[in-house]
């Protein structure tokens, strides 16, 4: 798992830079950033764990930590809150930033980390939670997983986008890990 403060910065950026950030899109914006930079340079950003639920793949430990947001020892509250927000359908639990993104933060990342989280912004910064979900629905992650499953990395290869095979993909996550 990465240093709580990446994960601070990552989430930073996010409210930062994109438009209608409820819960169901942070997750999907988060996947994207991982599995977007495994099928480029075959490791994630976040080293999260993934589960397949009907909504779409979710970072595990980044979840629980957006679930904790409403206690007030929360290890997020000092960069990001939760404010409810009337829409058509239902409330949103908007994520806000309570910061901007810092030299501080961008430091955290590799240019290709940098890369990767303006990509994804500018692919969806103002799609809604259907359309990003739709979208994480039509990768072979989601696919050639059932409900509740684990999410392998090693899986993102399978879409066409993926410049590396699973087996690099594996090779290039066991060497990082043994770092």
């Amino acid at each position: 798992m990465i240093p709580l403060a990446k994960i601070r910065a990552i989430l930073v950026y996010l409210a930062n830079n994109t438009e209608k950030l409820g819960k169901v899109k942070l997750m999907k914006l988060i996947y994207f950033i991982d599995f977007i930079h495994v099928k480029k340079y075959g490791r994630p950003i976040t080293f999260d764990q993934y589960v397949h639920i009907d909504h779409g793949p979710i970072p595990t430990t980044i979840k629980n930590l957006i679930d904790d947001l409403e206690d007030k020892n929360s290890q997020l509250s000092n960069s990001i809150a939760i404010e409810i927000v009337k829409t058509q359908r239902k409330p949103m639990q908007k994520i806000v930033a309570k910061r901007g993104f810092s030299e501080k933060d961008r430091i955290l990342f590799s240019e290709t980390e940098l890369e990767v989280l303006k990509e994804v912004v500018g692919k969806f910064k103002y799609s809604t939670s259907d359309e990003i979900e739709k979208a994480s629905h039509n990768e072979a992650p989601w696919k050639e997983t059932n409900y509740l499953d684990k999410i392998p990395y090693s899986l993102a290869a399978r879409d066409k986008d993926s410049r590396l095979k699973e087996e690099e993909i594996d090779l290039l996550l066991k060497t990082t890990w043994a770092h």
